[in-house]
């Protein structure tokens, strides 16, 4: 679900001895132990993760209601300016990352998450319909940038050789938010009051408004400071003004690797569209069934996004993971569309089945797209970078559900089994173009 070395891996000899803020690997593990991150870095990610994504499952779960019941906005005009919206998120993707490289990744994040943060207000505020696409798109932008900025963010406070095992730990921790904020917003749609969604929204408005101080307090290494949270083989990282052109426009390889991932992206509006129309319109199964996939999807996410990093160090054995995670997502996409025509508990079956392979195949796949974002760009300039493939993944985002409920679930068997050779082809392709990379790199002596 949603916004990913080896995990918690112990340091070597040659490191020296264990910081005393870091458990000793050697020792058992115990109680809350287990559950904490062993880097302090991690921990405090991991804190404002859960608050910010805390706000947006309750948020998420009353949106729409609220859009449509108290704003007065038609199914239709909401969706054109959830369009517009989603569109505005895709092209500020890339500036905020060229702003990242230029002021600093956490002064621009900064800035983003509070500017979401009173444009989620402002929707308690808003008045008319010309207002309200207006205020979707500026939160829609700030959000997305936001979300390109973080993950630079990310690459400058954690280890080079830790980024992935770390926001695959926040990817957990995002999907228990989530869910424990959609758990409170089902209180708001059962007092089903105003008052009881205005004080959602604001909710979520003021968990990102709590963010930003916390992202604003977050210790970042020193400028210039080399060791392990610089680049590959311990080279320095330092921050240059970005005055030239975006590398990563320019960057071929690395454009093939956003684009690919963008692909893999679809098995999102699979899992959140695909399946729930497939089994309501073209299966037996019990509507329950619908829930019951979100489920599967979260505990499988949450028990195994860690340890789907395990091995993915590199750029050629993050590429076999995503041609794995395409293969893996394409038998999702064959093992759900044999629910058509079964009986009743059998497409349930069938489904949840078809559900748990494309959790394998989605932590299979963001722990390898994670690892060829940041291993592909370097040290250099992370925030253009990740701003790019923020936006193709963004692009992903909004397109997918048009691209899975009228490609595939209007083609019925046809269109899942195209759907899932394009996975494939996807995951697959991610091989060539990292050997294109390295290459490329090879020529240039890096």
């Amino acid at each position: 679900m949603t916004t990913p070395p080896a995990a918690n891996a112990a340091p070597s000899p040659a490191a020296g001895p264990v910081p005393s803020s870091v458990p000793d690997p050697a020792l058992p593990a115990t109680g809350a132990s287990r559950l904490l991150h062993p880097d302090p870095t991690v921990r405090r990610l991991a804190r404002i993760t859960l608050l910010n994504t805390l706000g947006s499952g309750l948020s998420l779960s009353v949106g729409v209601l609220f859009f449509t019941r108290y704003l007065g906005l038609s199914a239709g005009r909401l969706g054109l300016a959830l369009a517009a919206a989603g569109l505005c998120g895709v092209l500020a993707s890339v500036p905020a990352g060229r702003a990242a490289d230029r002021w600093g990744s956490r002064p621009v994040l900064v800035t983003l998450v509070a500017l979401t943060g009173l444009g989620t207000a402002g929707y308690t505020a808003v008045g008319g319909y010309p207002a309200f696409v207006a205020l979707a798109c500026l939160v829609a932008a700030a959000d997305r940038g936001a979300a390109a900025v973080r993950n630079a963010l990310y690459a400058e406070v954690l280890p080079a050789d830790k980024r992935v095992a770390g926001r695959a730990y926040l990817r957990v921790v995002t999907n228990v938010g989530i869910c424990l904020g959609t758990g409170v917003g089902a209180i708001a749609l059962q007092v089903d009051s105003r008052t009881g969604y205005l004080t959602a929204i604001l909710a979520d408005a003021a968990s990102y408004l709590a963010v930003a101080v916390m992202f604003h307090r977050l210790p970042m290494p020193g400028a210039g400071a080399a060791g392990p949270r610089g680049g590959r083989g311990g080279r320095e990282t330092e921050r240059r003004p970005v005055r030239e052109r975006n590398p990563a426009l320019r960057d071929g390889p690395f454009l093939v690797v956003t684009a690919l991932s963008a692909v893999l992206g679809l098995q999102f509006a699979m899992l959140e569209v695909g399946v729930p129309l497939w089994i309501v319109q073209h299966t037996d199964a019990p509507r329950i069934t619908v829930a019951a996939t979100l489920v599967v999807n979260t505990v499988l996410v949450i028990a195994f996004q860690v340890r789907a990093t395990r091995g993915t160090e590199h750029p050629a054995a993050a590429a076999r993971a995503c041609g794995r995670a395409g293969l893996i997502l394409a038998a999702s996409c064959l093992v759900i569309a044999l629910a058509h025509g079964a009986p009743a508990a059998l497409a349930a079956v069938v489904v949840l089945t078809g559900v748990a392979l494309q959790a394998a195949g989605e932590v299979l796949g963001q722990a390898g797209t994670w690892a060829l974002s940041y291993d592909l760009a370097g040290e250099r300039a992370h925030g253009a970078y990740q701003g790019v493939f923020n936006a193709g993944n963004a692009a992903a985002l909004m397109i997918g559900p048009a691209v899975v409920s009228t490609a595939v679930i209007g083609h019925g068997l046809t269109g899942w089994a195209a759907l899932g050779a394009l996975l494939a082809a996807a995951g697959l392709a991610m091989g060539p173009a990292v050997r294109w990379a390295g290459r490329r790199d090879a020529v240039r002596g890096v």
